[in-house]
């Protein structure tokens, strides 16, 4: 079995430059690295010391990132164990890309009219940015 403290997560820069608070871009590229298949099920992850050494982050910022993690069923913490990628974190990280997604839809649909777009060049401007985006 992997050692906690050794597995190193690629993360991407964690920085207060980067915008938004340090814990939620944890959290959020940890659940990038579960949607993108990188973090499998079962997969441990570093301590909490173990981590913030790793990011440069106060343990309190990675101790709220694993707590928001665990309340979203995206990890899961065994005690006298560690810490690891919940079996169920990829239906968790889904749910919420979908509640983004949608709550993204309804801002712009509600630009959109105040804009005064018809439904017909709303739809229009969707499919070009499905279109764009498959390709």
């Amino acid at each position: 079995m992997l050692d906690e403290s050794s597995t190193i997560l690629r993360l991407g820069p964690i920085s207060p430059a980067a915008g938004g608070p340090l814990y939620q871009q944890i959290v959020d590229a940890l659940k990038r690295e579960v949607a993108e298949g990188r973090l499998q099920p079962g997969t441990p992850l570093p301590s909490f010391r173990a981590l913030a050494e790793q990011l440069l982050v106060s343990l309190i910022t990675v101790k709220r990132a694993y707590d928001e993690l665990e309340r979203e069923g995206i990890i899961r913490r065994h005690q006298g164990l560690g810490t690891f990628v919940a079996e169920q974190a990829i239906l968790g990280v889904r749910v919420a890309q979908r509640q983004a997604a949608l709550e993204a839809l309804r801002v712009a649909a509600t630009t959109g009219r105040q804009a005064r777009m018809s439904d017909s060049e709303l739809l229009i401007a969707l499919q070009q940015e499905l279109d764009r985006t498959t390709q």
